[in-house]
């Protein structure tokens, strides 16, 4: 009966005026319908009120034929496959319908709810829109598209729909609170202000609390405490009773507060019942959160005590609170029993546990610090993937309280495993570049939001219920995949035309692409000061004698850091560190990049290419970036003196007397006042001369010794340069000459001086061996002499000398 109901009232509008006299001007007459197509609806009409299903389609079908722009065929199909159960068509012929009668509410609304059964929210969208213009004073349709728009986010247009509710139902309180809390999401706190405003001021209605309460709190909200205050009092007064709710006692103490009246705050301390209920315990919190925000912290502490008293067993959250109120008192003493408190409540926040840490550091309390920041062994063996101890900020605190007592063994096990993973990472990521063009899978997550409709669905092109940013990103992925497909297709066809076989380019289908990683310690290179963090590691790594730790993670870092995060001086640091690791390793080819960098940023410092020789007298002979870098630097700069003398002591190594005579020589022209240039080439033409190739070899001799004599007058006659003078006659078989130079040498005392050292490198304790302070050189001289005098048959003599010197 429903629906033939409905049949017959199709296309009749609900007429808004009374039956009386009729206003304005004359409509015209509905046009009349051609008799046959009347029959034919007519009898369509008594076969589906039948139930003759089959009977009526054709005959409406012929309607629909002979009169295409009449709503009746259409709707009327329409009821036969809804009755038929087939609900596309239904709601296709519904649709067609609708449009010719635009203004029928009825059919819309029943569209409506089909759509929203079909879950297309654009197409509900669009029919709810159309219900609402066919019936503008249907509030359930306000509703329902209100509704619509919050769920997909729109709260303006929420909000503009509920002003619309109030405009023909002024006494809806519900809509007129949702209107408001809708333009607060917005960011039009005013505007719902002003909705609430029209209806408290209203001298035809009767305030209610949930408005007042709301309109308070936009108030509280927009720093209007006076006009909430006001509001307060106004509802005061207009209460029967002298008491105001306790909840909005306690908004009026924060606004109170806020004008600068503090007094009342401790009048409705004492008000406050000892039999609270969650209601008002969570107004007095409201209160205490306030004077905290405030800066009032002595007051927020009386309120946080009192919520502590009524709570009996309060979370830890309220005891953080009442250790920053301290903390901001500066009594940070007083604050440490409450942060323990609130440990115990909330075991896994670690800001808490960080925060009681730099307090106990700050009163040396360090043993208390390394507990607290320690897991115990119950929980380090039940440990999850978030516990609290695996957290990087607490393993980096930790560190440096291990660090600053000295206990490089466990800041190294603290620390070092989270740093290489994080450097590890970091390295990764940074190679994973920005993709130059969006992937398919992305691209058709996008254009999902413009998906075509059902292919048997008449209408098409609704608009999605999303923002315009939202729309123009769908819209051009839908464009991108049409441009990709149609190139896809034209490869093939060119492929098929060319006689080649076509295989499906998978190269569009990109492989799930890796993502960025999150390391252990987040953001670690780009703070300043876990800068000294790291330099410290490599130090205590080297201390341990973990080289290879502390070389991995010198390299790691110098090539993660760039010049925005690391600073040169710290990278110099780093390299200098390295080059002096290198030198205590079994293989310093490791560290060889390092000194390397040393002496290119210091080319002229003699301190630097004795660090970089250091390395280098312990790597093999031919260790062919040496040799390269060295001839690097002497064609780079040709008035660089130390390349010039290593490459000689390099050839002189492996014999090459000549080759490095040529060397020293080259450095003798650049400097030849240089007491070790002139030793160099006076020793290497002497074991020139030694040679058997060279035919003037008593001249060549006689040059070397020219040479040393030079080198004897520029040392001011020491006793090293007449060492070296008697050595060089001994090995030339000289042995008279070679023993007076010994006697000078023996009759000579100098005073013991520590080994030369590199700046890195410590000073010899006590308890080191004192040979290495010597300097003295009698004892060689002596021992040498000894085996003159034994070889020419002194043996009494060489016994005496070796007794005089020699014995300890």
């Amino acid at each position: 009966m429903e629906e033939i109901d409905e049949l017959m009232n199709f296309g009749l509008r609900r007429r808004r005026r009374g039956s009386g006299g009729k206003k304005g001007r004359r409509k015209g007459s509905r046009k009349k319908l051609n008799p046959v197509v009347s029959a034919k609806i007519a009898q369509a009409t008594v076969h589906y009120a039948s139930k003759e299903y089959n009977e009526a389609i054709p005959l409406l079908h012929d309607v629909v034929r002979l009169a295409p722009n009449i709503a009746d065929g259409y709707h009327l199909l329409g009821l036969v496959y809804d009755s038929l159960h087939d609900r596309k068509k239904a709601f296709n012929f519904h649709m067609i319908a609708a449009f010719f009668t635009r203004k029928d509410a009825s059919l819309w609304k029943k569209l409506v709810a089909w759509s929203i059964e079909m879950g297309d929210v654009a197409l509900v969208k669009h029919c709810l829109s159309k219900a609402i213009i066919a019936d503008p004073d249907d509030v359930g349709l306000k509703f329902d598209g209100a509704l619509l728009y919050f769920n997909a986010g729109e709260f303006l247009k929420a909000a503009e729909l509920y002003e619309q509710i109030l405009r023909l139902t002024p006494e809806n309180v519900q809509a007129r609170i949702t209107a408001a809390k809708m333009y607060r999401k917005c960011g039009r706190t005013e505007k719902g202000i002003q909705i609430l405003e029209d209806y408290v001021n209203a001298d035809n209605q009767k305030s209610n609390l949930s408005v007042i309460e709301l309109l308070i709190n936009l108030y509280m909200s927009n720093n209007a405490h006076n006009k909430a205050l006001q509001q307060i009092d106004k509802w005061h007064d207009a209460l029967d009773s002298e008491k105001l709710p306790f909840h909005l006692e306690a908004k009026a103490t924060i606004c109170r507060a806020h004008l600068g009246d503090m007094g009342h705050a401790e009048v409705f301390l004492h008000h406050v019942p000892l039999d609270a209920t969650k209601e008002t315990i969570d107004a007095v919190a409201e209160v205490a959160d306030s004077f905290f925000e405030m800066g009032k912290y002595d007051y927020a502490l009386k309120f946080y005590f009192k919520v502590e008293f009524l709570t009996g067993n309060p979370d830890g959250d309220l005891y953080k609170k009442i250790a920053q109120c301290y903390m901001s008192l500066k009594e940070r003493s007083k604050a440490v029993p409450f942060f323990y408190k609130a440990l115990n409540k909330m075991e896994e926040n670690v800001e808490i546990r960080l925060t009681l840490a730099s307090i106990l550091l700050e009163e040396g309390k360090e043993d208390e610090t390394i507990t607290l920041l320690s897991p115990s062994d119950s929980n380090e063996k039940n440990s999850q993937p978030k516990s609290w101890w695996l957290d990087g900020q607490v393993k980096i605190q930790l560190a440096k309280v291990y660090h600053s007592k000295g206990m490089l063994e466990s800041f190294v096990n603290t620390i070092y495993s989270s740093v290489r993973d994080t450097l590890i990472i970091e390295s990764i990521n940074q190679k994973l570049r920005p993709m130059k063009k969006l992937s398919k899978h992305v691209l058709i997550e996008r254009a999902k939001l413009l998906a075509e409709q059902e292919p048997d669905s008449v209408f098409h092109g609704f608009r999605p219920l999303a923002s315009s940013a939202e729309l123009l990103k769908a819209s051009r992925a839908k464009k991108l995949l049409e441009k990709r497909a149609a190139l896809k297709e034209q490869k093939r066809a060119a492929a098929i035309a060319s006689g080649l076989e076509w295989h499906t380019d998978e190269s569009d289908e990109e492989p799930q692409r890796r993502e960025k990683q999150e390391p252990p310690l987040p953001g670690f290179l780009r703070k300043q000061e876990n800068h000294q963090l790291l330099v410290d590691l490599c130090k205590a790594l080297a201390s341990l004698h973990r080289y290879w730790e502390a070389l991995e993670i010198i390299n790691k870092t110098l090539k993660v850091a760039h010049d925005d995060i690391f600073s040169s001086q710290r990278k110099e640091e780093l390299r200098s560190l390295g080059a002096e690791i290198a030198y205590g390793t079994t293989d310093p080819k490791h560290g060889f990049d390092y000194v390397k960098y040393i002496v290119q940023q210091h080319p002229y410092s003699n301190a630097a290419w004795n660090c970089y020789y250091k390395v280098v007298s312990r790597l093999e002979d031919r260790y062919s970036k040496h040799n390269k870098f060295v001839r690097y630097m002497r064609n780079l700069r040709n008035d660089c003196i130390p390349p010039i003398i290593i490459s000689g002591h390099q050839f002189n190594s492996i014999s090459q007397h000549q080759a490095a005579t040529a060397d020293y020589l080259e450095a003798y022209k650049l400097q030849p006042d240089n007491p070790l240039i002139n030793l160099c080439v006076g020793t290497s033409l002497i074991n020139l001369a030694l040679g058997f190739r060279l035919k003037n070899k008593h001249h060549c001799i006689l040059q070397g010794f020219a040479f040393l004599y030079k080198y004897l007058h520029l040392c001011d006659s020491s006793q090293e340069a007449l060492y070296n003078i008697a050595r060089a006659y001994h090995h030339v078989g000289l042995v008279t000459l070679a023993a007076s130079y010994y006697e000078k040498v023996l009759a000579m005392h100098v005073k013991d001086e520590p080994v030369p050292r590199l700046p890195y490198e410590k000073p010899p304790s006590d308890q080191q061996d004192p040979k290495s302070n010597y300097c003295d050189l009698r004892r060689e001289a002596a021992y040498n002499l000894h085996l003159i005098y034994k070889k020419s048959g002194a043996v009494d003599l060489a016994r005496q000398i070796l007794k005089d010197y020699c014995t300890v």
